[in-house]
């Protein structure tokens, strides 16, 4: 099926959002959960620039190293460790279980409001003519300059542009 499509890099911030705008916190028997509501909440007021600060407290230790597991399992134990990393600890742990609460739906609504936000960046244009593409392609670019900063670079011998211009169907 023909299609317009664009990749767009969103974050964990945006679904969590998208999830609050569209109520997609919902429980087993229909109603608006609470809790996971007020975690998405406070998971949109983390303060990830201390967490990135906090995490190089311990010289020569990366926290988030993969697969710290494997190199140094107790780190958490070790004094100097945990003393230098204690606010790094304490925030990453807080958004990780905000995290936790907000995925923990009953529906799998994190991973189906994930999908919905890739299929915003998918336009199908079976049978579409000239004007829907138009819209698709504008609807597209929107998304870009909102997600990926992107600024359109005209050309600058192109002073005027009119998209659709009659006199090119001739």
């Amino acid at each position: 099926m023909p299609a317009v499509t664009t990749e767009l890099s969103f974050t964990n911030f945006d679904v969590v959002r998208f999830m609050l705008q569209t109520g997609k916190f919902v429980d087993g028997n229909g109603s608006i959960s609470a809790s996971r509501v007020e975690a998405a909440t406070e998971y949109l007021k983390t303060d990830w620039p201390a967490i990135r600060r906090e995490r190089w407290a311990s010289p020569g230790f990366d926290p988030e190293r993969p697969h710290i597991e494997d190199h140094d399992p107790y780190w958490k134990e070790d004094p100097k460790k945990a003393s230098d990393l204690a606010t790094y600890i304490q925030l990453k742990e807080a958004a990780d279980a905000q995290l936790t609460e907000i995925k923990s739906g009953p529906n799998r609504e994190y991973a189906g409001a994930k999908n919905s936000l890739i299929m915003m960046q998918r336009v199908d244009l079976w049978c579409a003519g000239p004007k829907e593409v138009e819209a698709a392609v504008y609807h597209l670019s929107r998304l870009a300059i909102r997600y990926n900063n992107y600024e359109p670079d005209t050309p600058d011998y192109i002073t005027e542009y009119y998209p659709g211009a009659h006199d090119f169907d001739e």
